[in-house]
């Protein structure tokens, strides 16, 4: 099965030729690169996120799977929907699904459905793709998108990634796809999205989960994130690093409504 690309053209670029020059600017390899257990990386057009979620990439050693945990914007699916086989297909080309991992953490969980439907137009996952395909080696992955959010959810998510993961002996690099506070000003969101930052940066998925809901912080992807780090938590991580933070009145220059992106490398 070939999942077609949902947003080419619209949160990046539709053509072969645009989309390795964009991908390309944002994606600049820098010469040590960082081996690391986990990533948080934003999901807005590239005009707005894409050099946060390219500066992290470029730090990170390419492993031979991601596994990329995304939320659920569009309601259409399971829960927890994860696609098992297949391609995802962007305009530079054909990236195959890692039916082994996949099958695996789908085999550890209690709430991972083989789901389609969750991901046909979802593009919190597809817009990581033309980055790390930017790069050039070859890689395969597993696409996991929650709608569900309920920390029972994530737990479950998180121990199923964490088992399959350590019983493969492939290099596999986590990633949770976010993007931070929603339509706010400015100042707001970067008082708000650093207390999420914050659980992130000391690798404490409860606490993530627990600031997220109480002080009402709208972060479409704490879902996935809090699973990835329970993961990755799991495989010895201790600690974040956090490599950027933008908002889109950076791009706008209106401040008084804004959407934040935060990149952070989880090791």
């Amino acid at each position: 099965m070939i999942r077609r690309a949902a947003v080419a053209g619209s949160f990046y670029g539709g053509t072969r030729e645009l989309l390795r020059t964009q991908a390309g600017d944002l994606i600049k390899a820098e010469p040590r690169k960082a081996r690391a257990i986990g990533a948080i990386v934003p999901h807005a057009g590239y005009a707005y996120s894409g050099r946060v979620a390219g500066a992290v990439y470029a730090r990170l050693a390419f492993p031979d799977v991601f596994v990329i945990l995304g939320p659920n914007h569009t309601g259409l699916g399971a829960g927890v929907a994860i696609m098992t086989y297949g391609a995802w297909e962007t305009p530079l080309g054909h990236v195959p699904i890692d039916t082994d991992l996949a099958r695996a953490i789908q085999r550890s969980s209690r709430t991972i459905e083989e789901d389609h439907m969750g991901h046909q137009r979802e593009h919190s996952i597809e817009v990581q793709l033309p980055l790390l395909q930017a790069v050039g080696l070859p890689f395969t992955f597993v696409p996991i998108c929650l709608f569900s959010s309920e920390y029972a959810a994530c737990q479950d998510v998180g121990l199923a990634i964490a088992e399959a993961v350590a019983g493969s002996d492939r290099a596999t690099l986590l990633v949770a796809t976010t993007d931070m506070s929603h339509y706010i000003d400015r100042e707001q969101a970067r008082v708000k999205d650093q207390q999420a930052i914050n659980a992130i940066l000391a690798c404490d998925p409860e606490r993530l989960h627990r600031v997220v809901r109480r002080e009402r912080i709208t972060m479409c992807g704490f879902h996935p994130t809090t699973a990835m780090l329970i993961a990755a938590k799991e495989l010895g991580a201790s600690s974040g690093e956090l490599v950027g933070y933008a908002t889109s009145g950076d791009v706008t220059n209106d401040y008084t409504s804004v959407v934040g992106y935060a990149g952070l490398i989880i090791r």
